[in-house]
């Protein structure tokens, strides 16, 4: 029998992967059989979780702190893989974060900031593996991680910068699929919904939210852990070579309506 999703040899860069969902996907490629190198600002929890990695898979694990905001770090980060592996494979680029408020009182900070890490720091991380790794081994499997947020807007929880950088990630999904396609690269997009994690935790659990979410979400339900794993190990396999620049909505149906 074929395993179609095994990662076994393949090397993946999984950013934002100190917790939430960055930890999730990155179990998921371990499962197959895949070395990670997890990559967040946060040594202490990425040593964590490539411990955990290890102990849990028996797989390879190279923690590096890099901050993708940092295009000497990131440059730097991709150059440390090559001297050790020779290769990345898989990049899962997950590294993000929101500003929640009216659009009306965002500050240019706040706004900046959300386009410098959620777009620019996923199209830096990108331009490097894709440089220095994937375009000369003529193979490679970028996975950005937007939102359900990239496609739609939203009346609950106003946050307009997060929005635009998201929707910035979706059309930059499909620029670079177009570009890089010709080197065997595919690029395509997860757009998570309502997943419960330590930056959304809080407001999840709130009542107001629970119930609007019953009428937004047509499984009237949140993501739970595990939730996104198929879908970051398809477009992580070998076998998803003929898919590319799409957008996958793992929202529980809230993009249908």
């Amino acid at each position: 029998m074929k395993n179609y999703f095994d990662l076994t040899g393949r090397v993946a860069i999984v950013t934002g992967c100190s917790t939430g969902l960055g930890v999730q996907m990155a179990r998921a490629l371990a499962n197959q059989g895949c070395t990670i190198v997890p990559i967040a600002r946060r040594m202490e929890k990425l040593e964590e979780v490539a411990k955990m990695l290890t102990e849990e898979y028996g797989v390879e694990t190279y923690p590096i702190r890099c901050d993708i905001t940092d295009t000497e770090m990131v440059n730097a980060t991709v150059q440390k893989v090559m001297e050790k592996y020779g290769r990345v494979d898989i990049l899962i680029n997950n590294a993000g974060t929101g500003a929640v408020a009216p659009a009306e009182d965002i500050t240019d900070e706040q706004f900046a900031n959300e386009m410098n890490i959620d777009l620019f720091g996923s199209f830096k991380v990108a331009r490097a593996v894709a440089k220095q790794a994937m375009i000369p081994a003529q193979f490679g499997r970028i996975i950005n991680i937007a939102s359900m947020y990239g496609l739609v807007g939203n009346k609950i929880a106003p946050a307009s910068p997060y929005h635009a950088a998201k929707g910035g990630v979706v059309n930059l999904t499909r620029a670079l699929a177009a570009e890089w396609g010709k080197h065997g690269i595919t690029v395509n997009c997860i757009c998570p919904g309502y997943f419960v994690t330590p930056l959304t935790k809080e407001t999840l659990d709130s009542p107001w939210f629970t119930e609007y979410a019953k009428g937004a979400i047509p499984e009237e339900r949140y993501g739970i852990e595990g939730e996104l794993d198929t879908a970051a190990l398809f477009l992580s396999s070998p076998a998803s070579s003929y898919v590319n620049g799409i957008m996958v909505p793992v929202d529980g149906g809230y993009t249908c309506m």
